[in-house]
């Protein structure tokens, strides 16, 4: 699994340790999806919601989107991208999925 596909072209002051425990919790916090995508939970389900709010926390770290941002970036995981292509190989339809759980709860929270 590769995450961080675009991280060259940014400008960071993070150690190759802080780099790689990011590394390490996003791609924990990609399975946790997956998982709830292969049971049949649906996005709007509390449990996943409960991920997204992690994945808004994770992405606090970085910077800090407004709804209509946060909205965006999920929608890189359904776009023809390499983001959409990494989520893809880890469970079919897993880009839509995570989508359509940011979506819901970017909505309701900000």
């Amino acid at each position: 699994m590769k995450f961080g596909i675009h991280s060259e072209q940014y400008q960071n002051n993070f150690s190759k340790e802080e780099t790689q425990k990011f590394t390490e919790v996003f791609g924990e916090l990609t399975q946790e999806f997956a998982e709830k995508l292969n049971t049949g939970v649906p996005s709007s389900d509390e449990s996943v919601q409960v991920l997204v709010r992690r994945h808004y926390e994770f992405c606090l770290q970085f910077w800090t989107p407004t709804k209509e941002a946060y909205k965006s970036l999920a929608m890189t995981y359904i776009l023809p991208s390499p983001y959409r292509d990494a989520y893809e190989e880890v469970a079919e339809g897993l880009g839509k999925y995570h989508y359509d759980a940011v979506c819901i709860w970017a909505d309701k929270n900000l």
